[in-house]
């Protein structure tokens, strides 16, 4: 039996999620605390979380970051141990005393850590969906082989859960589950002429017309990658062929996601779009707590609009798709090359069009194979990584 608040370790306490997290767990001092924050640069604002929250550690990318905040923190009073690098995240993943791991780190230096908290047989509170697109048959045994219990964050993957049976691991067929509706904003670019695409900016693809999002996540909704990525997860959250997951574009975002039923019920999760309330849930599952989201206001909302996709719009998800089906390490290098294309178009040196072509021509030219083991993901990830540059540098010529 625990006794006190359980301690809560935030991988990605910088980020919007991690932010919402703090922001819930302040609101139940009673049954949370903050054991561990990790952050990769933003040193100030990690120095400010650890002194409200006091955290027992802080972690940070590197030794000299993490002398500097030591120091920070010794001077303010504040008694958090900094820990560094790759080996500090899995140590507060991992840690004895932690019961609650929120995976927020984005891409895929969030896959180790996740991975320690699961073969530590912590609650996992997944927001790190590259954890399971880059390895997912191995991440699944993982959670197979331990005590871990594993809730999905993403707003998408968390209304999925709410909407399936409890006993949906028997098969989704078998509980009578015709397909999940994975629903999708369509960013800010879904009505955009096709002519323009090409000279957007990256400040242009950041402003999404209903999320708060760090700036890489929010150029993946404007492609529309989050929700090819988001496929794959579902998929291996939820022991679904990639044919059983339809994306369906909901502007509005009021229903996250859908779950279509054999006898023809259709079970909708639906909600103000806002972080706190998958967070809420996962983090008191399977009761309720209050997450101070407002009460979602149909009156006001007014109309719910759906439309497909536009293929040639978004050739993201369609290239996200085929990695689905061909398997192995092909979603491993498919997120790779989007990472490197995301950084690219972030800093002025491709075209927002060009995100898919470099994808594209990772895919294109290296073959997936079977993910055996984890090096075999990291090979893969590291061999997309270097295509991706090497197309990079022959446009800068």
């Amino acid at each position: 039996m625990v006794s006190g608040p359980l301690q809560v370790t935030i991988l990605g306490a910088t980020g919007s999620i991690g932010l919402s997290t703090l922001d819930v767990i302040a609101r139940h001092p009673e049954r949370y605390q903050a054991f561990a924050l990790t952050a990769f640069s933003r040193i100030a604002e990690l120095r400010e979380l650890c002194r409200r929250h006091r955290p027992r550690y802080a972690v940070v990318a590197d030794s000299d970051r993490a002398r500097v905040l030591q120091e920070q923190l010794d001077s303010d009073g504040v008694k958090t141990r900094v820990l560094v690098g790759e080996g500090g995240l899995s140590e507060v993943a991992a840690h004895p005393e932690v019961d609650v791991v929120m995976a927020a780190i984005v891409g895929a230096a969030g896959l180790r850590p996740t991975l320690s908290a699961v073969q530590a047989s912590k609650r996992v509170l997944l927001a790190n969906k590259e954890a399971l697109v880059m390895s997912g048959a191995l991440f699944m045994q993982a959670l197979r082989d331990s005590e871990a219990v594993l809730l999905p964050i993403d707003s998408e993957h968390n209304a999925i859960f709410q909407c399936l049976p409890g006993n949906y691991a028997q098969g989704l067929s078998r509980v009578g589950v015709r397909r999940i509706l994975l629903t999708a904003s369509g960013g800010p670019f879904r009505q955009l002429p096709l002519d323009q695409l090409s000279s957007v900016t990256a400040d242009q693809a950041c402003a999404h017309p209903n999320w708060s999002m760090g700036r890489k996540i929010s150029v993946d909704s404007a492609s529309m990658m989050n929700k090819g990525l988001e496929l794959i997860e579902a998929c291996w959250l939820f022991d679904a062929r990639p044919e059983q997951v339809e994306v369906v574009i909901h502007p509005q975002s009021v229903i996250h996601s859908m779950v279509d039923y054999v006898d023809g019920s259709v079970l909708a999760q639906l909600g103000n779009p806002d972080m706190r309330t998958p967070i809420a849930h996962a983090l008191a599952w399977p009761e309720r707590i209050d997450s101070g989201v407002s009460a979602l206001d149909l009156l006001q909302v007014g109309r719910l609009d759906f439309e497909a996709p536009d293929q040639h719009r978004f050739p993201c998800l369609r290239i996200a798709r085929q990695a689905a089906q061909d398997g192995g390490t092909a979603p491993a290098m498919l997120n790779a090359a989007n990472e490197v294309a995301v950084d690219a178009f972030l800093n002025g040196r491709i075209r927002f069009t060009e995100i898919a072509s470099i994808i594209e021509h990772v895919l294109d030219l290296e073959a997936s194979v079977p993910a055996r083991c984890l090096a075999d993901v990291l090979t893969a990830d590291a061999q997309a990584r270097r295509l991706a540059s090497h197309w990079l540098q022959s446009r800068d010529r």
